[in-house]
């Protein structure tokens, strides 16, 4: 039995800012039961959800030392899904509204999770041949075992895995205070460990000390070998090529399921959806004030709204874009300019834009549900979540090809009939526009191969099991 603990700063469904989330929660339990033992450590966020909170119990306590101070660390622990997720404790850092704060604190807070997490595992007689680590947050954690708890015969055959979910969050701080903080020796502050940039580095540090580094998709752990995407650590990620592989993320078949989905207006499959999607996109319409028109080409957004993803483009051709006979939904939050720039336009072609500037888990269903295409494109994408989803419900995405989204859309070729999306190469505002009226070419003039790209882009299987078992060939090598 191999024996696997996922350590990472959020995880749904207790506690979730982002993809990561998504991922530490969906993946550990599709692995194979019973040749894995997959375990979760958490941070135990004040801003937890009090049913969540409910269901914990606890397990033990002890101090530790961090540098020169004695910090108190609680074990919590519960069963969700068939996963045993265990919660590290400690008011002084994990009180708050939200799970991140300012970076300063922040730096201190994921010192402590990191040690903490390591040194509970004797406490709760866990002992796993693997630690996964997620992010910069837990970077330390290969740092740490390569030091002080090395020389423990229960840590010495540890291994550490580390995945870059977005190569452009590092923790970064000065060096002095980290050293302070992490009580590290000196030893380990030189250029070609923790120190970057006359700063110390904490997923610098990870990806140094990790036995093996992964990413969420194969164009991406490319792309970060070059200077454009690599984020400052381009020469680092070609250094430890040969340990860097990239695994795409997936998605919860179960819970985004057009066939199944309760937050849907009508359920609809594969062999149905030519005369029941539709009902999805009827029910939006009237819910948001939409002009009521089948035929009206309606594009969605659900997304972050920020540079990364592409809005300066959408910026840029906004007024053009709402003269093609289409519709626009967004959904998200995000950088103010681009909120406001969609109120704006929400505002100057009304019946035509909807702007939603807000995040809700129903309303983005019903947006992937009730869309013809799904717009995304974005600068760098190192998986991307929002286009799985798309493809899920039948709803065609438009992307830039970076990262995961030129790993998981193939783009439509009208001569031999692929493909389950469209896409464009360069980072460039009229190449997009062209793309997404080349997609509406299709859709109003070639309605039969419009089905066809929606028949491949429902049966493409981006469900999790086909990711856990590159994560169980992974783990094997190691």
């Amino acid at each position: 039995m191999k024996k696997i603990l996922f350590v990472a700063s959020e995880c749904v469904p207790f506690i979730k800012t982002g993809g990561l989330a998504d991922v530490v929660g969906s993946l550990p339990k599709c692995f194979n039961k019973e040749e894995y033992d997959v375990r979760v450590i958490l941070p135990k966020y004040m801003c937890m959800k009090e049913e969540w909170k409910n269901k914990m119990n606890y397990l033990n306590h002890f101090y530790m030392d961090l540098a020169w101070r004695s910090q108190y660390v609680g074990i919590l622990e519960m069963q969700y899904e068939g996963v045993q997720f265990y919660f590290i404790d400690n008011e002084y850092y994990f009180s708050g509204s939200k799970p991140y704060g300012n970076i300063f604190q922040d730096i201190e807070k994921f010192a402590f999770f990191s040690k903490a997490a390591l040194s509970a595992l004797p406490v709760i007689g866990f002992q796993p041949d693997i630690v996964h680590c997620h992010d910069w947050q837990t970077g330390l954690i290969p740092v740490y075992l390569k030091d002080k708890f090395h020389e423990g015969d229960f840590f010495r055959s540890m291994k550490s895995v580390i995945t870059i979910h977005n190569l452009k969050f590092q923790g970064v701080w000065d060096m002095k205070t980290v050293r302070d903080i992490t009580g590290l020796p000196i030893y380990y502050f030189a250029p070609d460990k923790l120190e970057a940039y006359g700063d110390a580095n904490y997923l610098k540090g990870g990806i140094v000390y990790a036995d093996a580094v992964t990413t969420v998709s194969d164009t991406y752990a490319e792309e970060i070998k070059t200077p454009f995407y690599g984020e400052r650590l381009d020469g680092l990620m070609r250094a430890r090529a040969n340990c860097l592989s990239g695994i795409v993320n997936g998605i919860d078949y179960d819970e985004y399921n057009p066939e199944t989905d309760t937050l849907i207006e009508k359920n609809y499959n594969i062999k149905n959806f030519r005369k029941e999607k539709i009902k999805n996109k009827r029910a939006l319409q009237r819910d948001l004030g939409l002009e009521q028109d089948d035929r009206k080409f309606m594009i969605g957004i659900v997304s972050r709204l920020t540079d990364q993803k592409g809005f300066d483009l959408i910026n840029y051709m906004m007024d053009e874009m709402c003269q093609l006979d289409i519709q626009l939904v967004v959904l998200g939050t995000g950088e103010e300019r681009y909120e406001n720039m969609f109120r704006h336009y929400a505002w100057k072609y009304q019946g035509k834009v909807s702007a939603n500037i807000y995040y809700s888990e129903a309303m983005s269903h019903k947006v992937y549900a009730a869309c013809d295409a799904f717009l995304m494109p974005s600068l760098f994408e190192p998986c991307g979540l929002s286009q799985l989803m798309s493809l899920r419900y039948g709803t065609v995405p438009i992307v830039r090809e970076t990262g995961g989204l030129k790993d998981t859309v193939q783009p439509y070729n009208e001569y031999e009939s692929t493909g389950t999306g469209f896409s464009f190469a360069n980072y460039n505002a009229h190449e997009m526009l062209n793309t997404i009226k080349y997609a509406m070419s299709i859709f109003y003039d070639k309605r039969r191969e419009w089905n066809k790209l929606i028949d491949r882009g429902m049966a493409a299987d981006f469900s999790w099991s086909t990711s856990a078992k590159k994560y169980e060939e992974l783990y094997q090598r190691l």
